[in-house]
């Protein structure tokens, strides 16, 4: 297999000369789970088989490739460029094989798949032939990016991310469950203390599995009320919170508790606190693998950037090398501005950031930016300036973290690339 940087300098070269050139047999692939379709054609606008169907299996990748092969053969053609629309996961295994086998794999974005559809025949349905034939003509125009196959431990990185993605999700779905389906119905009061005391306040949780019902503990002394929910000693914020608990469930407006109300509510809270260890775990994995890179150290040096944020950082820019300039690594982050202007009041429209890159990453950033700005003097200062003078404008103070956001990351993405410790002279420079 190619090295990664012979296939990135391949690709730049592919994407400046490939527009009407007469060299390059262009295959697009519409990627589905079970069987895909590909088109076959020439940058100039040359059809050369409309359609394929293959399996996804090693012998329907091979039969792809084999009909590639013949077609370059038959019309002379020099190069072959597999140009993939991402779907889900169903594009990585024939991505992988054909980079196993040295083949040239491009991919073009779903935004742009959509833009381009109705330009080939006016019309806006979607079907998998077309959409075959729309990847390819995307790749003919060189607009389409690198196909980037990182190296293994990369790989770890990125799925452990990944997954501590879907148990966020997940978390938040049973913390919500409790809320709007428990505490909603059978102790409202509770449902308040939980959205003042945060995410992780096992006190409230400690509740929700021994004592649900008000009436239950109206019933007891508060010191018998409180070593049934923590027989360890608490601080006097939460034992505040949890007396005021207390007194209000004398006059709670809560349903009546039954023994499925109970057991729902044990069983949710079984599972959240579950998923919260499994989240730690998942954590410490995506530290203990990202301390691997020579890169980690350099981020972690930045200020607002933890393990989590650094880890994720890492993941997303993966070989730094491979941006050409800071507009492609803000664009990865969907943090790169964007305006429509147009007709009367196009001098009035403010661009705004274009969301269109990664959302977790932009998240991240912004809270790293949140937490730089109350904390590092040096970027306080800077942070100051952006807002000097502007203070009284609506909603400014988030505009002008997200772009400390940007700011941090093209800092991020400069010190992976030259290997050094963040100092305040680079940031602000």
């Amino acid at each position: 297999m190619h090295d990664v940087t012979d296939r990135l300098e391949l690709f730049r070269l592919m994407r400046a000369s490939v527009r009407g050139s007469e060299k390059y047999l262009l295959v697009g692939v519409d990627v589905a789970k079970n069987n895909h379709h590909a088109f076959f054609g020439t940058p100039n606008g040359r059809t050369l088989r409309k359609n394929m169907v293959f399996d996804n299996s090693t012998k329907g990748f091979e039969s792809l490739r084999s009909l590639a092969r013949d077609l370059q053969n038959q019309h002379g053609l020099v190069d072959v460029v597999y140009g993939l629309e991402p779907t889900a996961s169903y594009h990585k295994p024939l991505a992988e094989f054909l980079i196993r086998q040295d083949e040239h794999v491009v991919y073009v974005s779903n935004v742009a798949v959509a833009k381009n559809r109705a330009m080939l025949d006016g019309r806006w349905d979607k079907n998998d032939k077309k959409d075959a034939a729309n990847v390819a003509d995307l790749v003919g125009q060189g607009r389409c990016l690198y196909y980037d196959v990182p190296e293994e431990s990369l790989r770890k990185l990125r799925s452990l991310i990944a997954f501590r993605s879907r148990l966020k999700k997940e978390e938040h779905a049973l913390r919500m469950r409790l809320r709007n389906n428990v505490f909603a119905q059978y102790f409202p009061e509770l449902d308040k203390l939980y959205i003042r005391a945060g995410q992780s306040d096992d006190l409230v949780l400690s509740i929700a599995q021994h004592c649900l019902d008000p009436r239950e503990i109206a019933g007891m002394e508060y010191e018998a009320f409180l070593k049934l929910i923590t027989p360890r000693k608490i601080r006097i914020e939460s034992e505040k919170r949890l007396r005021k608990l207390w007194e209000v469930a004398k006059e709670s407006a809560g349903c009546l508790v039954h023994d499925a109300a109970r057991w729902e509510a044990r069983s949710l809270v079984s599972k959240l606190k579950a998923v919260r260890e499994t989240v730690k775990g998942n954590e410490k994995l995506m530290e203990k693998v990202a301390q691997q890179f020579p890169e980690h150290e350099s981020l972690l040096s930045i200020p607002g950037f933890g393990p989590i944020v650094s880890a994720m950082v890492l993941a997303a820019i993966g070989n730094a090398f491979r941006f050409e300039n800071r507009k492609q690594i803000l664009r990865l982050a969907g943090l790169d501005l964007s305006a429509e202007r147009s007709g009367k009041n196009s001098d009035s429209v403010k661009p705004v950031i274009s969301k269109q890159g990664k959302a977790a990453l932009r998240y991240a950033l912004v809270q790293a930016a949140m937490v730089a700005s109350s904390l590092n003097p040096d970027i306080r200062s800077y942070y100051s300036k952006l807002l000097k003078g502007r203070e009284l404008e609506r909603g400014i103070k988030l505009k002008m973290k997200v772009k400390l956001a940007a700011k941090l990351l093209v800092v991020a993405w400069t010190l992976m690339k030259r290997r050094e410790q963040f100092k305040p002279s680079c940031f602000i420079g």
